[in-house]
């Protein structure tokens, strides 16, 4: 992705965490301009007095980006985004209301200069996040990746009352780095399924990505067989645990995670069961391809470059899994393709570095369909009806086709975070402030509770 497109379409991308202390005094709201592709776009980045900061993208329809919490190291103020891989560097006038830089994502860098417009800011409201006192235990936790020396796993995890052992469970988060609570535009779903499960008797190991937070490793460098290793890293070192049991150890994965669940199924692991939320049924290149149609569709593009647009994604995703095991081949004629479709130099040459790394080339070309056909342990597939990023109508039938006995359930009214949502399109998330709807929460929690045992 590039700075132009990413702030509109990331839902889960990260970097490593900056290590300085969290300052108060940048509270407020910080606004300013980038310029790409002849394009000027707003920047907002709005940090309440407690430390706690969001980004918006307006012109993109874009808000409430997770940022990790502001820092100032050296004279340097650094935003970091997590969601999009990206950092605000820069440094702060003598008044204090002036921040000039550049805010950097990938491989591309841009001028920008950040000047505060009001002394606070107001985030937005998140009421289904838990909070304390918890009728249950929470341990902090490590795990280290025997296959990936320096790639130190660190997670939360939640425990019943009493001495176990428990059945528990091993959330996977989507596409992009992410922290433990899969923190998207303020919401963070994985801490309440954590609370929900736990309070059903179900221990719940949930964990920062390698490279984010409080975990070690290189995020960038890895594709989605190493993120496969980091999850049987941590079903090993769980199921040691002399208070969890073993044999009922299943895997909750979310959009990519259900993905990342397969390829550690596929390499052996064997879990007690699975629960996949929005998971891919059929390749990458198929579901990025009728993410393109569906997100033109509901934005209320014109038929004609929908199909324009359609077609040539579908020869950028034939580009990249022809040649999935050789990047440059993959770079060159992903280029070739952007050329011809009307990018200048800049942009497709940007473009092709993000689509030629490993792990962009491993999911367009991955289809899960012989582990989903295969598997023969208990599955639950849930899909919103309003999913534009893993829609429903494209996968749902392929899961009950391929594995009959799984069960699969469509959620109506549900996007991709599974919020009750009126588009479905991206820009909704932040604005919607349910996290997890009602629906989704009890068809999983029960779902795992029956399968898990007293």
């Amino acid at each position: 992705m590039t700075i132009l497109t990413a702030f509109a379409a990331a839902t889960a991308m990260a970097v490593a965490p900056v290590q300085a202390a969290p300052t108060p005094d940048l509270g407020g709201v910080w606004e300013g301009r980038i310029s790409v592709g002849g394009q000027s776009i707003r920047i907002v980045f709005r940090v309440d007095a407690a430390g706690n900061a969001v980004m918006d993208s307006p012109d993109q329809g874009a808000r409430n980006i997770a940022v990790d919490r502001p820092t100032i190291e050296g004279g340097v103020v650094r935003f970091v985004i997590p969601v999009i891989r990206g950092q605000f560097e820069g440094t702060r006038s003598v008044d204090g209301q002036t921040l000039t830089g550049t805010l950097s994502q990938g491989g591309l860098t841009v001028a920008l200069i950040l000047s505060r417009t009001a002394a606070t800011a107001t985030l937005a409201s998140r009421p289904q996040t838990p909070a304390p006192p918890f009728p249950y235990r929470s341990e902090e936790v490590v795990f280290d990746n025997a296959a990936a020396p320096g790639v130190r796993l660190a997670g939360t995890l939640t425990l019943p009352e009493g001495p176990g052992p428990f059945p528990s469970a091993i959330l996977i988060t989507g596409s992009g780095p992410q922290d433990r609570d899969e923190t998207i535009e303020g919401h963070k779903a994985f801490a309440i399924w954590a609370d929900a499960l736990t309070r059903r008797g179900v221990a719940v190991l949930r964990f920062d990505d390698r490279g984010v937070a409080a975990s070690t490793g290189n995020f960038g460098a890895a594709a989605g067989e190493d993120f496969a290793s980091d999850v049987k890293a941590v079903f090993d070192g769980l199921a040691a645990r002399p208070d969890i049991d073993p044999a009922r150890v299943g895997l909750i994965g979310h959009s990519e995670g259900a993905t990342v669940a397969h390829l550690a199924m596929d390499d052996g692991l064997r879990t007690a069961w699975l629960v996949t939320l929005a998971g891919p049924a059929v390749s990458g290149g198929e579901i990025i391809t009728e993410q393109v149609r569906l997100i033109a569709l509901a934005s209320g593009a014109p038929s004609e470059a929908i199909e324009v647009a359609v077609a040539a994604q579908r020869q950028l995703m034939t580009a990249v899994a022809a040649n999935a095991d050789d990047g440059e081949a993959v770079r060159r004629e992903v280029e070739a393709v952007l050329l011809a479709n009307g990018q200048t130099a800049t942009q497709a040459t940007q473009n092709a570095a993000v689509m030629s790394g490993a792990w962009y080339r491993g999911l367009v070309a991955y289809d899960p369909a012989e582990s989903i056909r295969t598997m023969r342990v208990p599955m639950l597939a849930v899909y919103g009806g309003k999913d534009l990023q893993v829609p429903a109508d494209q996968n749902a039938p392929v899961v009950s086709r391929l594995k009959p006995d799984a069960d699969v359930v469509v959620l109506p009214g549900l996007n991709h975070l599974f919020q009750p949502a009126e588009t479905g399109l991206m820009a909704e998330y932040g604005q919607i402030e349910t996290t997890l709807d009602p629906s989704v929460i009890r068809t999983v929690v029960d779902w795992v509770a029956a399968r898990a045992g007293p």
